[in-house]
């Protein structure tokens, strides 16, 4: 029998008596020396172990740079996200996709969120941020703005500002849950968010013009991503003519940016979700600003059948804001057309 004050289990002995022959007729002094070799049998153990994690830490990708991407040429699922604008590795214009798959294998962050308008009470959503999907994807320093097109042609505009100070990300799961297992719209119409919705940690207004506070931009039923660059995706819709740097046309252009944008297109810029491009809505400035007003406040009043929500709490000076800046298109066009000195 193995004496009682020895630690070492007796199958661990008889190993050690084989490997370092220790003479098995004085069990006190073989217990001594088989703890000694058992704890310089661990250290080696250690050692090896810390080596070869060390060596998969060194082998391992760094975060810090971009991961490799392979963009497919074709869809492969509904779920596939569509990609479009300055991609690496990719022509200018083209659409690429990327699978779910594809998305997961990117830094994932995960967060608990109670102020997202789409969701009820707290939800835990997990996904990659648009900062790196950004990093990955897009091929020039200069593309450094994000565009979130919808399946009902709504589109969500993120500058560089706006992804620095919210941190966005690109949905993959809520709660756990896959997109066929995630709640329907919060408007109460039963329809699906997916495949995809963005939304972030915590919102918190970084700025405020006239009436008008910072929002967060959280579209869901996000199909496209386009990386492009911000000068000319929202020199677009730069106010025109010699009353574009009025303080006041300015304030209205910031509000039309974040707001107006999203459903309302001038050309290939701009959502096409309202059906009413930007010369529309100068038409309307111009013509009757008062028409232009109220539909702004509410815009049932004038179109039972309109979809726009309303926007009550905008005060004189803000829809004045937004009227000097579409006005300032109209005196641009007729300018052209000789009607203006």
């Amino acid at each position: 029998m193995e004496p009682r004050f020895c630690s070492v289990s007796p199958e661990v002995i008889r190993l050690l008596r084989a490997r370092i022959f220790l003479p098995p007729r004085d069990p006190a002094v073989a217990c001594a020396m088989l703890r000694a070799s058992a704890t310089l049998f661990a250290a080696l153990l250690l050692a090896v172990s810390s080596h070869d994690l060390l060596s998969r830490a060194v082998a391992a990708p760094s975060r810090s740079g971009p991961v490799a991407i392979t963009l497919r040429v074709t869809r492969s699922s509904p779920l596939d996200l569509e990609v479009q604008g300055d991609l690496a590795d990719a022509p200018r214009g083209s659409i690429r996709y990327l699978t779910r798959r594809d998305l997961l294998a990117l830094a994932q962050v995960s967060y608990l969120v109670s102020d997202d308008a789409n969701l009820t009470g707290q939800a835990r959503i997990s996904g990659v941020l648009l900062e790196e999907l950004t990093k990955n994807l897009a091929a020039l320093p200069g593309s450094d703005m994000v565009v979130a097109l919808c399946d009902d042609r709504y589109r969500a505009n993120y500058p560089r500002e706006y992804i620095s100070a919210h941190h966005p990300l690109l949905v993959l799961l809520i709660n756990g849950q896959p997109p066929e297992r995630w709640p329907k719209d919060s408007e109460g119409h039963g329809f699906d968010m997916g495949p995809y919705l963005i939304s972030h940690p915590k919102f918190t207004p970084r700025f405020k013009v006239l009436s008008h506070t910072d929002e967060p931009q959280i579209p869901w039923g996000v199909v496209r991503l386009e990386f492009r660059d911000e000068k000319t995706v929202l020199g677009a819709i730069a106010p025109q003519g010699p009353r574009a740097l009025q303080p006041v046309v300015q304030a209205g252009y910031k509000i039309a940016e974040q707001n107006c944008f999203r459903c309302h297109n001038l050309g290939d810029e701009g959502g096409h979700k309202a059906g009413r491009p930007w010369t529309v809505l100068a038409t309307w400035a111009t013509a009757s600003p008062e028409y232009f007003a109220a539909y702004v406040r509410n815009p049932k009043s004038k179109s039972p059948k309109a979809e726009m929500p309303g926007f009550p709490a905008y005060d004189d000076a803000t829809v004045g804001a937004l009227i000097s800046y579409f006005q300032t298109f109209s005196d641009s066009a007729a300018r052209q057309n000789g009607n203006l000195n």
